[in-house]
């Protein structure tokens, strides 16, 4: 069968997954992808806040906003390893690491895969890749899921030790078949991609639903992706967008744009405009340039019901282009503004970038 566009683009967010070390607790957040320069807007005025075929908010159809590897986060379930996993959690890395040491000379497979943690993103000791693998190995050895997991995604990185999918695979379906969600997207996102697996949509809908039903936001957006494109699953807009609204509420920015799209056009959901834009306003500060857009749109032509604000409305307009997301309706809009109010926007908008 011919995967859809936006469907293939999705499987490429696995080599943003790939190149982030395995953590087993939340990281900083990380930077976003840039995005591409999408094509020019229509400048006939818009009746609806429609997404262009196969966009997201990166202009990456179905590509999530943050890569699975980059957030575990174990549940411990020995007394003993909850004084470890809090002086983690507190930043006290070389509390974490002295107790994790003593736990791991025991025989604790979670204490093990803590120190890989640490030696893997340099957190109260010295960066050692080599022995990040060497620890998540003998966790793993011992059935941690975590560790299945964190080692199968350095095996993909080449990182202490050569590139080797194929065991990075087969610990991937170890970890998933452990009930470890974010192993089960990681492994959906090889059988999509079809280069280190042969490609299996249906396969890979079966994983994504596995870790979206464990409320992983990543999967239950790229689940959805799937329901409302028909790939490996029904097409199917009211699961699509019960799975967009799912995400969405565990802050994934992608599922946020999408989601309000839906409830602003009544898609798949009853209509609420006041909703959507609520939505879209809370993607657009987080960085969103389809976000920044659409919200743009709204504001300036006072769409659904939202009062008309062309200064706050261009503003986002400015935000936006700075990222790529060009649109020449509202150029057009923002060149027929009054000289003043030209200034008061370029001023609000140097504002939130900081420029000035």
């Amino acid at each position: 069968m011919n995967t859809p566009h936006s469907i293939l683009i999705l499987a490429t967010s696995l080599l943003l997954a790939t190149s982030a070390a395995a953590q087993v607790s939340p990281p900083p957040p990380a930077a976003q992808p840039p995005a591409t320069k999408p094509a020019a807007q229509p400048k006939t005025k818009p009746h609806a806040i429609n997404k262009p075929a196969g966009a997201t908010t990166q202009d990456k159809p179905g590509t999530p906003t943050a890569p699975a590897a980059a957030n575990p986060t174990p549940v411990p379930d020995d007394p003993n390893v909850d004084l470890v996993y809090g002086a983690y959690q507190r930043g006290m890395y070389k509390t974490a690491f002295d107790l994790a040491t003593t736990r791991a000379q025991a025989g604790d497979a979670k204490a093990m895969t803590m120190l890989g943690e640490l030696y893997a993103n340099a957190l109260g000791i010295k960066h050692d890749d080599a022995k990040a693998v060497g620890w998540y190995k003998r966790a793993s050895d011992l059935g941690d899921r975590e560790a299945m997991f964190a080692l199968a995604m350095m095996r993909i990185a080449g990182r202490g030790g050569p590139v080797d999918k194929q065991e990075a695979v087969r610990l991937l379906a170890s970890s998933a078949k452990l009930g470890e969600p974010k192993a089960a997207y990681n492994l959906a996102l090889l059988y999509l991609d079809g280069q280190t697996l042969p490609q299996d949509v249906k396969r890979s809908a079966e994983l994504l639903r596995m870790a979206a039903d464990a409320g992983n936001p990543e999967a239950q957006y790229a689940l959805a992706t799937f329901y409302k494109e028909g790939t490996g699953v029904p097409k199917d807009m009211d699961k699509a967008v019960r799975l967009l609204q799912a995400a969405s509420l565990a802050d994934n920015v992608d599922a946020e744009v999408e989601y309000a799209i839906a409830l602003f056009n009544g898609t798949g959901t009853p209509k609420n405009p006041t909703a959507a834009v609520a939505l879209l306003k809370k993607a657009a500060r987080q960085g969103s340039p389809i976000a920044q857009n659409r919200l743009a749109r709204v504001l300036v032509d006072g769409m659904g019901g939202t009062p008309m604000d062309k200064i706050e409305g261009l503003k986002w307009h400015l935000i936006a282009k700075t990222a790529g997301k060009g649109d020449l309706y509202l150029d057009e809009a923002y060149a027929q503004l009054s000289p003043e109010d030209r200034a008061k926007v370029d001023n609000v908008a140097k504002r939130w970038l900081g420029t000035k």
